[in-house]
């Protein structure tokens, strides 16, 4: 099963938004947009920048991210083909809440925000899309904050490292590695630990022989010690 990715579920087990619309209704929209690429570590949007489009990513993930006043760095969430970014600064017309940035090439096309809403006010549909879409990720966002006020640091990384495996993760003859590439300030910024603790609750895992590390690369072998750690069931893994 080398190269298999694993079922979805975790930070980003919404289904992405062009998956939800009927077919005329997706085509007509990417064809309102034009065409951008990104590199890797590019921002696609900046915080607290004017609105002035949406993106629909066709190809590569994002990670979405928010600062504290202190300098700190939240990861918020993953986004990738299909996702729309920005589409809630476009709306109402506030400044953007989050800084996007590929964490590869990323692909997307651009809908200015006047084409955006006006496409909106003549597809129902697609605005009831797009509202299924903003309920879900609030969900798994309030889901997510409950969850995690009950566990500890380490049980909140085993719980992030059993989402990627889910969610990004591809099974090889070794064990399960995780496709998309985060530093470590960035599966800090997931959990609410610092750089330093997460550092050491890799050195941990690896001591155990749970995970195996690189740059920018991690490989989970035992991810039922991940699950004992989390203190929950993931069968599919």
């Amino acid at each position: 099963m080398a190269g298999a990715r694993l079922p979805g579920g975790g930070l980003d087990d919404q289904v992405p938004f062009l998956a939800r619309l009927e077919r005329e209704d997706r085509s007509a929209l990417l064809n309102l947009g034009h065409e951008l690429r990104f590199g890797p570590r590019v921002a696609l949007l900046h915080e607290r920048e004017p609105s002035s489009h949406v993106l629909l990513i066709v190809q590569g993930w994002s990670k979405v991210t928010a600062a504290a006043p202190n300098g700190y760095e939240a990861l918020l969430a993953l986004r990738g083909p299909g996702d729309i970014i920005g589409e809630s600064a476009a709306l109402t017309g506030r400044p953007r809440s989050a800084t996007v940035t590929a964490l590869e090439e990323v692909h997307a096309l651009a809908v200015e925000r006047e084409a955006f809403t006006d496409f909106l006010a003549h597809s129902p549909a697609v605005s009831f899309a797009l509202l299924g879409l903003t309920s879900d990720r609030t969900r798994a966002a309030d889901r997510r904050r409950l969850e995690f006020a009950s566990m500890n640091v380490r049980e909140r990384f085993a719980v992030l490292l059993l989402d990627l495996a889910r969610t990004h993760g591809r099974r090889t003859d070794e064990g399960i590695e995780l496709s998309v590439p985060l530093s470590k300030q960035e599966l800090a910024g997931s959990v609410g630990a610092s750089r330093e603790m997460v550092q050491r609750l890799l050195k941990e895992l690896r001591t155990r022989e749970v995970v195996v590390t690189g740059r920018r690369a991690l490989l989970i072998v035992r991810p039922d010690i991940l699950r004992r750690i989390a203190r929950a069931e993931h069968p599919d893994l």
